[in-house]
Formats: C-alpha cells, sequence, structure tokens
C-alpha cells in the first residue's frame, strides 16, 4: 500500500528527527534499528525533507563494467520509470574504498526525468554546483571529483546504507540529520503521530523558554512533572 501524493507531502512538513521520534511510538521494531549511522551527509541545498520509496542497486568503481552490467543500468532506469510514486535512488557502493561517483548532472538530471527525487548513496556525487538547482536530492557518505569505473553490479535488491537495511519499495524520510525507513504498518498514521510528539514536547519547551525569559530557573520537581506529562501526551 502506497500513500498518496499528499500524504507524502504532509510527511516532508517534518523534520526527519520528529518521523524517527513518532515512529518509536508504534512499537514495530527495536529503537536501534531503521536510521542512518553517522556518516551520510545531504550534499545539496534542499530546505525541506526527501520522502520517497527506495529503488535500489550496489555499485563499484573498481574496474569496468561487463556487457551484463552496462545493460543493468537500463534495468535501474526501468524501475524509476514504471513506479507511479516518487522514487528515492539508493546505492551502495560495495568497494572498500568508493573511488569514483556514480552521481554527477547527468545521473541526476536523467532520474529526476524518469521521476526519482533524489539519490541516498554509501558512496560518492559530484557535480555539486548543477545539481543544486536542479532540485535533485544528493545524500551521500562521500563527495568525489572522478566518476572511475563507476557502474551498476546489482540492482532492485537489498542493500545498506550507513547501517540501514532498505529493500525495494521501502519508503523513506531523509534530511540533514539523516534517513529512516517508515515501516508500510505506520505509514498512513505517522503525520498525526508526528502531530502528537511534536506538541507533546511543548509541555517542556513552552515552561523552560519562559523560564530563559524571566531567569527563573525551574525545579527538578517541576521537570520530573513536565516530562511526565510529555511522556504521557506521546
Amino acid at each position: 500500500m502506497f500513500l498518496t501524493k499528499e500524504q507524502l507531502e504532509e510527511l516532508r512538513e517534518f523534520d526527519t528527527p520528529t518521523v524517527w521520534n513518532a515512529l518509536e511510538g508504534f512499537k514495530l521494531r527495536s529503537n536501534t534499528v531503521g536510521f542512518t549511522y553517522p556518516g551520510l551527509r545531504l550534499q545539496t541545498p534542499n530546505a525541506k525533507p526527501m520522502i520517497g520509496y527506495a529503488v535500489t542497486a550496489r555499485i563499484s568503481g573498481m574496474e569496468a563494467p561487463n556487457a551484463e552490467q552496462k545493460n543493468m543500468l537500463f534495468d535501474f532506469f526501468e524501475n524509476i520509470y514504471n513506479a507511479d510514486f516518487p522514487t528515492i535512488a539508493v546505492m551502495e557502493d560495495v568497494d572498500e574504498r568508493p573511488i569514483g561517483s556514480f552521481w554527477g548532472e547527468v545521473q541526476a538530471t536523467t532520474c529526476k526525468a524518469l521521476g526519482a527525487v533524489g539519490t541516498l548513496t554509501q558512496g560518492g556525487v559530484r557535480d555539486l554546483n548543477e545539481v543544486g538547482p536542479l532540485g535533485f536530492y544528493f545524500f551521500s557518505t562521500e563527495i568525489m571529483v572522478a566518476r572511475a569505473e563507476s557502474h551498476i553490479i546489482e540492482q532492485n535488491c537489498p542493500v545498506q546504507i550507513c547501517g540501514m537495511p532498505v529493500n525495494p519499495g521501502d519508503l523513506i524520510h531523509a534530511d540533514c540529520h539523516g534517513a529512516v525507513t517508515i515501516p508500510k504498518e505506520a505509514a498512513p498514521a505517522l503525520a498525526e503521530a508526528c502531530r502528537r510528539v511534536a506538541n507533546a514536547e511543548l509541555f517542556v519547551l513552552d515552561p523552560c523558554r519562559e523560564a530563559l525569559k524571566t531567569g527563573i530557573k525551574p525545579t527538578v520537581a517541576q521537570l520530573r512533572e513536565w516530562r511526565g506529562e510529555m511522556a504521557k501526551h506521546r
């Protein structure tokens, strides 16, 4: 079940940490999985979060591609083209130390024309000056100058990006903090859950902000009470 365009846009109104906080309340998985560990960076000047469904591949830049691997690029394009919803190109660079950037102006422009909104890659990107105005999201662990021999070695497969497992079709939310996958069971109710957790934080934030204005320190007893209200309303 895929979310509507309106539902996806609604989720873009919340930052990714708020989405993670909201997902915690569904208790569908451990709090130590489903998100990227440190290392992933937003390399383009996109103000709002990125959201879309994963189209996956594994890449390498060490050796020239064979004929079969060259054709995989067009299979990958076909997967993006056939999707009736916003997609994110999720690519795991399998080289021990990535040396080549699969992503540049040509790939970004091509994939955006096919319906992708951005990429998450445990690998490199380049052509930042050209891709920035395009509005295509570049999330990567590296910035590179060369393409080297970068090519797809497997597509439509499970991948891992900075510790976050991603399967084809997974719904992903990402911003400057990193990325999370959204379980399908939580997706339809997630926006309302985001509003709930954001409002719950006001039980702590509002009185603490007032204390900052007045210069009167809150007591620990007050903090205990406020944080109890926050937990209850989450």
